[in-house]
């Protein structure tokens, strides 16, 4: 890795730090914040973008694991042809922009200061990338040791964090634990393991543009409720109770996904125990 290797014009860091700086402000429920750095995300990092592109190549082959060194040779070269169409000049010109929003509009101070575990190996990446580019230009001592370097963290097993032995503070992941708790502490009472997998959800989808995790899961909860409490009221006679259920039925229904947030997480959470208690009676 170069030792003035530019942390700015990195994609993968930026990306990473972006979600450190989410994560530090939900931590201290500043969600102005947080909001702030979710809106830079979803302008700079939009899928018609040279950064976008870049970043889901960059992803690939910092997440990606290969069973073979065969097959890293071809991924290599796969990578190296879609390094190069990218649109170089349009790409700096966006990735400037994103500087410019980091600077200016999120007003983190300690935004470029939080560690990256992963720094070394995204450092590698995003050099290699940039010396793909240059062609000819680049320096090939450097370019066959990263290619060489990114190879064998191709091969390397990649472990997902078991969100509940998360301990490193500075882990994204971790926010889940500690949401998980501020909710509990919020709204008192211990969660099932499906009212837990929501909060996981929502707080992930917080980082994610298009939320299509946390949208599906509501709608299934929305939908599973719908169709137990008809059953529900199928097999009841009790005519306060009918009123009741017909009610909640429309107020289900009329609840929207426009807008996720704490709230309407808090009302899901509710409503999925409702629907375990609708099935409970159901299953008597």
């Amino acid at each position: 890795m170069p030792k003035s290797h530019n942390k700015k014009r990195n994609v993968g860091i930026i990306y990473e730090l972006m979600l450190r700086s989410i994560s530090n402000s939900l931590i201290n429920d500043d969600k102005k914040s947080a909001q702030k750095a979710l809106d830079i995300i979803a302008k700079r990092f939009d899928k018609s973008t040279e950064v976008y592109k870049e970043f889901r190549l960059f992803n690939a082959l910092a997440k990606s694991t290969v069973s073979s060194s065969a097959a890293t040779a071809g991924i290599l070269m796969e990578a190296k042809n879609a390094a190069r169409r990218c649109n170089t000049s349009k790409l700096t010109k966006e990735k400037s922009a994103l500087i410019r929003d980091i600077n200016y509009n999120l007003g983190d101070s300690s935004f470029y200061h939080r560690r990256v575990p992963e720094y070394t190996t995204y450092a590698t990446i995003q050099t290699l990338l940039n010396d793909w580019r240059k062609n000819d230009q680049a320096d090939l001592t450097r370019v066959i040791q990263y290619e060489s370097k990114v190879a064998e963290h191709l091969l390397s097993e990649k472990i997902e964090p078991d969100l509940d032995k998360c301990v490193d503070s500075d882990v994204n992941s971790l926010v889940v634990n500690i949401m998980t708790e501020k909710i509990n502490k919020k709204y008192s009472g211990k969660f099932s393991d499906d009212q837990r997998d929501v909060i996981q959800d929502y707080i992930f989808s917080l980082s994610d543009v298009k939320n299509d995790r946390i949208h599906l899961k509501l709608n299934e909860i929305k939908d599973r409720t719908l169709v137990d409490l008809d059953s529900f009221k199928s097999q009841t006679k009790n005519s306060i109770l009918l009123e009741k259920v017909s009610e909640v039925r429309n107020k289900i229904i009329s609840e929207s996904f426009d807008e996720i947030n704490d709230s309407s997480i808090s009302r899901f959470l509710i409503l999925m125990q409702l629907q375990e208690e609708l099935a409970g009676v159901i299953n008597e």
